[in-house]
């Protein structure tokens, strides 16, 4: 197979006028090409005159060795796809593994274990995606929430209430893996070749349905409603598990425990510290959510093409003279501000948006990093202690009823307090209360703030257009503590995998849906 990259395409082209364009590179006929397939694609919007796909191909001719000899272009080059393999099952042990949260990490180690033999048993403290579904928009209706199934607990995860985004920094050989899982889950299949790959929270829910079906017919014994509430240690290493069922407390004997808990299970944390589970603070970021129309931001990055391509995102950063760096997180284009709350009397904020991205408004995390030394204790769970003092904030300010405290870009500026809002209409839902989001931020969080809205406006023309909406807060962008492990992926009490974006090793689905492959792997690995 032969790998062309590099390819400009107009929009409007389709596969005819790749393949000649493939065929004029290689110095053959378009017939003499018997395969294509993209391999990625991009926009290239720097000319706002000339805005077109840049696009990567695999292609198949006969007698490619003598193609590839003839062959000049830089940009062409053998290539061959080498599939995953799941190593050898060493694991001995007549317990099945367990594998508690069913979020993408859960979920990936769970399918993996299983399908290699290992069939493990599948603990989650919420309902199934389609329960959960009722239950967070009844949420957003009422305003009456259910800790037990929201935005952060249930099948699928944080992630299943998102954009559905597969972007990461990593590049882990497994990643290609996770995305063709997917696909074959129901994905569409345009995530294997999308430079800015996403599947969008509608489809995302029945894509995390399929897995679960999947994992039921490899024999996994999936429990829904069923939190781990202890640990039963034994000289050191795990030996069974405390689990708070629908019908009560029940002992669940065990010697490899995959803990992929998600970034809000703090009960779960506290329940660690207090068995001995070795963990420290980790730096987080917290913010507001930013709204602005979907058109003024895709019209700013892709010019007067913008109505002919899809809704344009946007990623920015910087750092600041006070030290501190603001930057975009899990932006979501034609989306919806989403009430994410988990716990009574607190308040959260995320982005979520459908695979079409056809909303009105785009939404994006407008955040500032902050690190253990703003936590004010040494204590592992001080993170966690610093999330629930803004969100209790944010949640008096807003009203209670879990209605959001907001401001628009110009009273913000201006440091007064919003009395109405502007053009920009809120997508947060039960609602949203104008007021002052100084008294729901850190001073430092908010002087951050304002000093990168003009330079990203420079950045991104529009960004801090004065009725642009600020949404606050969010403080849940990622984990504030790490469950210690080692380089065999095991906590110093043995028989315990640390797993995914709650135990501090992963950032979004995708890093998260990796790091549960590789903790099957080890799991698998280890003899029992």
């Amino acid at each position: 197979m032969l790998r062309i990259q590099n390819i400009p395409l107009p929009l409007g082209g389709g596969e005819a006028q790749l393949k000649k364009k493939a065929a004029r590179i290689l110095g053959v006929k378009p017939e003499a090409i018997t395969g294509l397939s993209l391999a990625r694609q991009s926009i290239d919007a720097r000319k706002k005159s000339d805005v077109h796909y840049v696009c990567t191909v695999d292609v198949t001719v006969a007698d490619e060795g003598r193609v590839m000899a003839r062959c000049r272009d830089k940009n062409v080059s053998l290539h061959q796809s080498v599939p995953y393999v799941f190593p050898p099952v060493r694991r001995t042990s007549s317990l099945p593994p367990v594998v508690v949260g069913m979020g993408p990490a859960g979920l990936f180690a769970a399918l993996f274990l299983a399908r290699s033999g290992l069939a493990p048993i599948v603990l989650e403290r919420g309902r199934p995606v389609e329960e959960r579904t009722a239950d967070v928009e009844r949420f957003w209706s009422t305003g009456v929430l259910d800790p037990s199934s929201n935005v952060q607990f249930g099948e699928g995860g944080a992630g299943t209430f998102s954009d559905g985004k597969l972007t990461t920094g990593t590049h882990d050989p497994r990643i290609s893996t996770v995305f063709r899982t997917l696909v074959e889950a129901g994905a569409p299949a345009d995530i294997l070749y999308q430079h800015k790959p996403h599947i969008g929270t509608d489809v995302l829910r029945d894509v995390v349905k399929t897995i679960r079906q999947e994992l039921i017919r490899l024999g996994c014994d999936v429990r829904f409603g069923h939190q781990l509430t202890g640990l039963t240690l034994r000289e050191g290493a795990v030996a069974g598990l405390t689990v708070e069922g629908p019908q009560g407390t029940y002992d669940l004997p065990c010697d490899a425990l995959i803990l992929s808990p998600g970034h809000s299970a703090r009960d779960t944390f506290q329940m660690l510290l207090e068995a001995g589970v070795p963990m420290e603070q980790k730096p987080f970021a917290i913010g507001v959510r930013i709204e602005h129309p979907q058109s003024a931001i895709s019209l700013a990055q892709f010019g007067p093409a913008w109505e002919r391509l899809p809704a344009a995102d946007y990623k920015l950063a910087c750092h600041l003279p006070n030290g501190r760096s603001a930057f975009t997180f899990c932006v979501c284009p034609g989306g919806q501000v989403v009430a994410a709350a988990s716990e009574e009397g607190r308040l959260v904020t995320n982005g979520m948006s459908h695979r079409a991205r056809d909303g009105k408004n785009i939404n994006g995390g407008f955040l500032v990093g902050v690190n253990p030394a703003d936590f004010g204790s040494d204590h592992p769970l001080a993170g966690v202690a610093f999330q629930r003092h803004w969100e209790e904030a944010a949640f008096r300010l807003g009203g209670g009823s879990y209605h959001a405290p907001a401001q628009t870009v110009k009273d913000f500026l201006a440091r007064q307090a919003s009395k109405a809002l502007g053009s920009v209409e809120p997508t947060y839902r039960p609602g949203v209360t104008p007021t002052d989001l100084d008294r729901c931020l850190p001073d430092y969080v908010t002087d951050t703030l304002r000093g990168a809205l003009p330079v990203f406006d420079r950045k991104l023309h529009g960004f801090a257009a004065p009725d642009s909406l600020l949404t606050g807060v969010e403080t849940r962008s990622s984990s504030p503590v790490r469950i210690l492990r080692g380089e065999d992926y095991q906590s110093a009490v043995r028989g315990l995998y640390p797993c995914g974006e709650g135990a501090g090793y992963a950032g979004g689905i995708t890093s998260a849906a990796v790091d549960g492959i590789r903790v099957a792997e080890a799991v698998a690995a280890q003899p029992s």
